[in-house]
């Protein structure tokens, strides 16, 4: 990924490794520059966790699509692991999946927070844009990993 002073406005793809994200064109090779290289680190790891939550909220059958549907889910899950200490196997493996989803979007949020401190809000709204581009890209539905991104940026 470029730092953000180098992107800029194209309708189409220069070269192999670009793609077009709306009407911007971002590179996503990082360069020599120990900035670039940090902040491809961070869109990966936003990425990965924000696929891990999406791919568990599948399994599971549960929606991320709402603040409210986050809350039941958080405080449901938080109930189900306090209440079954001794399960048989598939109950151990399903509350295990909860509780893995649940510590995940807790874990995200801290993460978020972290940037937002380390990089600032446009650097940050730039990397949960792109990871989310790419997970759509990946077949995901938008929001699937419990991410309004539109919302989010655009209420605040």
């Amino acid at each position: 990924m470029r730092p953000l002073a180098a992107i800029h406005p194209a309708s189409v793809v220069d070269a192999p490794g670009d793609y077009v994200m709306g009407v911007m064109q971002i590179d996503e090779r990082p360069g020599p520059d120990p900035e670039a290289r940090r902040l491809h680190r961070m869109e990966s790891s936003i990425e990965g966790l924000n696929a891990r939550i999406a791919r568990l909220s599948i399994a599971l059958g549960v929606s991320l699509k709402t603040e409210n549907e986050l809350d039941h889910i958080m405080g449901q899950l938080q109930a189900q692991a306090e209440t079954h200490a001794f399960q048989t196997t598939p109950d151990r493996r399903l509350t295990a999946q909860q509780t893995e989803l649940r510590g995940l979007l807790v874990l995200r949020y801290g993460l978020e927070q972290r940037f937002v401190e380390q990089v600032g809000v446009t650097a940050t709204r730039h990397i949960l844009f792109e990871a989310e581009e790419h997970l759509v890209l990946a077949g995901f539905e938008p929001g699937a990993d419990g991410i309004d991104l539109h919302r989010l940026f655009t209420e605040s």
